[in-house]
């Protein structure tokens, strides 16, 4: 395979699909029907933008992320910048249906928009592809409302409040994806159980093993791999089941095991600290502080 093909201006996503060059520097909306004949050629590609596609066919093969993923059929995925996504074959006009659409856009374009500062809290730009949006076909149409205004506004209006206006249906899409991600979760509430348990299992083995001396508390992201899935995924799934991110039913967890361990045993506060992998004591005592309102030590004495 050749190597990674960076991708850092919407005109270079109009070359490689062969389209006409785009109408907005910025941003770009389209579909198989503006070049029915395109090939997206095998290799790696580094998208240097922000990407939100919906599929309509199931045909299309690609890996993201750590897996090979086959783009169902209604599903959305959302890139962001610096994200590599893998062609195994040449796509001959099967990324896209004339019903699905990809809309592209430079972090420009949002540089003064208060979307800014809020497109970081839309975490399924990181999430693994096994984790894309399924949408229903209601959810499709309002989605594609939005898109269509989108596109509007940058082959019709382009004036000093277009820019407002798309960043406005960006925001807009992006919200929608957001209910419609909770919607997910909400309706596979039982599976998300099951992660649950072996979340809660994973952080008792992670405890009782060399790991938690040898490498400190576990990684969000450790966490998630543990179970398959991104970590921002097992984040926004812990979040909506029990109020609480996966960081803080981490930390939780090891103060639980430090409250035994100070009572159950003759340990200094230091050597609790180094065996929960913290390098300095002081570290772990301001922790153990503001989970609880007591120092370790006063909490050993009141206790």
């Amino acid at each position: 395979m050749k190597d990674i093909i960076n991708i850092n201006k919407i005109s270079e996503v109009h070359k490689v699909l062969d389209l006409q060059s785009p109408t907005h520097p910025l941003i770009s909306v389209f579909s198989t029907k503006d070049n029915p004949n395109f090939i997206v050629h095998k290799g790696k590609y580094r998208i240097n933008l922000y990407m939100i596609s919906l599929k309509t066919t199931n045909n299309c093969e690609m890996v993201y992320g750590r897996n090979s993923y086959d783009f169902q059929e209604g599903s959305m995925l959302y890139t962001s910048p610096g994200q590599v996504i893998s062609f195994e074959a040449d796509q001959e006009n099967s990324v896209l249906t004339d019903e699905g659409w990809t809309i592209v856009f430079h972090p420009d374009l949002i540089r003064n928009a208060t979307l800014a500062n809020t497109i970081s809290e839309y975490s399924f730009f990181d999430y693994e592809v096994n984790e894309a949006l399924h949408v229903s076909e209601k959810e499709k149409q309002i989605l594609l409302d939005i898109v269509n205004n989108i596109k509007r506004e940058i082959s019709d209006n382009i004036d000093k409040h277009s820019q407002e206006i798309i960043n406005i249906n960006l925001e807009s899409l992006l919200k929608y994806s957001n209910r419609y991600y909770d919607r997910q979760f909400y309706t596979r509430t039982n599976l998300n159980k099951g992660y649950l348990i072996r979340f809660e299992k994973y952080l008792k083995e992670y405890f009782t093993s060399e790991q938690i001396v040898n490498k400190g508390l576990p990684t969000v992201q450790q966490c998630g791999e543990a179970l398959n899935m991104s970590g921002y995924y097992l984040s926004d799934l812990l979040k909506l089941e029990t109020g609480k991110s996966t960081k803080e039913h981490i930390t939780l967890y090891m103060i639980e095991q430090a409250k035994t361990k100070l009572l159950g045993s003759n340990s200094s506060v230091s050597e609790i600290a180094f065996d929960f992998g913290f390098e300095y004591p002081q570290h772990f005592s301001k922790l153990f502080k503001s989970k609880t309102g007591y120092s370790p030590s006063e909490y050993r004495t009141l206790n």
